[in-house]
């Protein structure tokens, strides 16, 4: 599936992650370059810098062929011209948005091009859960909801990891591997699995930063 994310906020990240991790092509729009920039390290998410109300901007993104567009911003208002222009004149199939202010409810409808409207206080479980129908990207949806970031690092022959076991990398308190993805495929994470070059790691943590866990391995 591929999906465009208007809005880099904190909510906006962590369903990039989510998504992305979940083998989904992600495109983050971000106005704000500083954000862009701690955000470079995103592992499989294209970032684009510029306004995702801004047709031009949006159609150079990708939304044409986009299968779902998440409207994320602070401001309803940018969140209503974001899913409008996807849906009128991308003809998006699938349109969420996120309402920052209940008052505001009422407007995020078809008529204003959504399809699904999620109010701020509710991570976009039930977009995630309509959209993909995928229930190991919700549950790890609901982790973010519990204060939990979900975090992935690929391993490289420069890594400091490769060749060792997991069980021989210290990792930050309150820090678990969730999978080790090989060749396309997940396998399991016990203390005896020697990472290689090409590994790509999803580690869930309530405690460390994300340059923690990237540290423990890179």
């Amino acid at each position: 599936m591929k999906v465009l994310i208007g809005g880099a906020g904190r909510l906006g990240t962590q369903i990039a992650q989510v998504l992305s991790a979940a083998h989904n092509e992600v495109i983050l729009v971000e106005q704000d370059d500083d954000r862009l920039a701690e955000l470079a390290a995103l592992p499989r998410v294209r970032l684009v810098a510029g306004d995702a109300c801004d047709s031009s901007l949006l159609e150079h993104a990708g939304a044409l062929t986009c299968d779902l567009v998440i409207s994320a911003t602070g401001r309803d208002e940018d969140n209503l011209v974001i899913s409008l222009l996807a849906k009128r004149q991308f003809g998006v199939g699938r349109v969420a948005a996120r309402v920052n202010d209940s008052e505001n409810a009422w407007l995020f409808d078809q008529q204003w091009g959504v399809d699904v409207a999620v109010p701020a206080a509710t991570p976009l479980i039930s977009l995630i859960e309509e959209a993909t129908g995928a229930t190991d990207t919700v549950a790890l949806l609901r982790l973010s909801k519990a204060g939990v970031e979900v975090i992935e690092t690929a391993i490289t022959e420069h890594s400091r990891a490769a060749g060792h076991t997991l069980s021989e990398i210290p990792l930050p308190s309150g820090t678990v591997v969730a999978t080790v993805v090989r060749d396309g495929r997940p396998t399991v994470p016990g203390p005896g699995v020697r990472l290689q070059p090409g590994d790509e790691l999803l580690l869930v943590s309530h405690e460390a930063t994300e340059q923690e866990i990237h540290a423990a391995f890179q």
